[in-house]
């Protein structure tokens, strides 16, 4: 096992970053490298990313998904009882990670979370198929629990409470924006000599500039 992890290597060829081609503001570029993962076969879930927050002087990390972009901001969905929505709770700083690495880049946001409206979550909930809404109202996510099979059983007794109904979105359950301050571009290069190009946002305005490998 050693061995082979040791000897696991690759060039990185696809691309490059270059400050001449780059714009002003990290949004447009970082649209771009989104629409061309999203076009990527070899990327299941281009909108996955690693969401990290702070617990207890330490990091807790775990895979989200992007399901907006508006106005500058990073929104996703969740659990507001979760590990991760109580850890938001207390420290507001987070940072997300996409890893396209099927197209040797990666998109580190690092910024501030906030609740948004109860009106956008609740619109949001109601775009979702049946089986997610009755998801956000089955799991306590998080808690413990003593097995599948009680799991299950949750599931069947809201499928009867809401067999006929509208399905409402829990007051639990609700949406995040993320406000970044740094967002940074990571192009795989040959000799892991990779580009790194960072944005900044500072007196109202974004910065750029290039980090060594």
């Amino acid at each position: 096992m050693q061995t082979l992890v040791k000897d696991l290597r690759k060039n990185y060829t696809k691309d490059a970053l270059l400050e001449a081609n780059l714009p002003p503001q990290p949004f447009t570029l970082f649209e771009e490298w989104f629409a061309a993962a999203v076009a990527e076969p070899l990327i299941a879930e281009a909108n996955a990313m690693v969401l990290s927050t702070v617990h207890n002087n330490a990091v807790d990390s775990r895979v989200v998904l992007l399901k907006d972009l508006r106005e500058s901001h990073f929104v996703f969905f969740t659990n507001y009882s979760s590990h991760k929505g109580i850890q938001l709770e207390k420290n507001v700083n987070c940072t997300i990670l996409f890893p396209w690495i099927a197209q040797e880049r990666q998109v580190i946001v690092r910024g501030k979370a906030s609740k948004i409206s109860e009106q956008e979550s609740s619109e949001y909930f109601d775009s979702r198929p049946k089986g997610s809404q009755i998801g956000a109202w089955v799991s306590e996510q998080s808690s413990e629990i003593a097995s599948r099979e009680d799991l299950d059983a949750k599931l069947d007794f809201y499928l009867q409470k809401f067999k006929n109904e509208v399905i409402p979105k829990p007051n639990h359950w609700g949406g995040y924006e993320i406000k970044p301050v740094e967002i940074e571009f990571w192009q795989g290069r040959e000799n892991r000599l990779h580009d790194r190009i960072l944005y900044c946002f500072e007196n109202n305005s974004w910065s750029m500039k290039r980090l060594q490998p």
